[in-house]
């Protein structure tokens, strides 16, 4: 079993193809994976972007995907460790790398500038990985 950490944009372009995931992989982002989620949709739906409809029908994907939210006390203190260390402005990201660092096998983003930051600390896959 392989366990990956999610961003947002990947959770996102997860929903935006109705990916299935293989068995023998598990997902985990931190608890703060719901509202950046949310969040991005209300703003491509504000845009016009992405119809309210598809909007739900993403989140209705995300809401069933099997993801293991994580949100706890030694998380949020590695997070902010890492955010210093790897000198960013704040702790969002830092917090799926943390995740990444404390109880995945890898961190899968579609950012470039994050995944050479994280590979400094953890693993980092591509979406391609996560659905092989």
């Amino acid at each position: 079993m392989t366990r990956y950490v999610i961003e947002p944009e990947v959770a996102l372009a997860l929903a935006a193809r109705s990916a299935a995931i293989p068995a023998g992989h598990r997902l985990l982002a931190p608890t703060l994976l719901r509202s950046q989620v949310l969040a991005q949709l209300f703003v491509e739906v504000g845009r016009g972007s992405l119809s309210r409809q598809e909007a739900g029908r993403r989140l209705d994907y995300l809401r069933d995907l099997r993801i293991r939210l994580l949100g706890d006390r030694v998380l949020q203190r590695v997070a902010w460790d890492l955010a210093l260390e790897l000198g960013w402005q704040d702790t969002f990201v830092a917090e799926y790398v943390a995740l990444a660092k404390l109880q995945g096998d890898a961190l899968v983003t579609s950012n470039p500038a994050v995944a050479d930051a994280a590979r400094k600390v953890v693993a980092v896959a591509t979406i391609e990985d996560l659905l092989a």
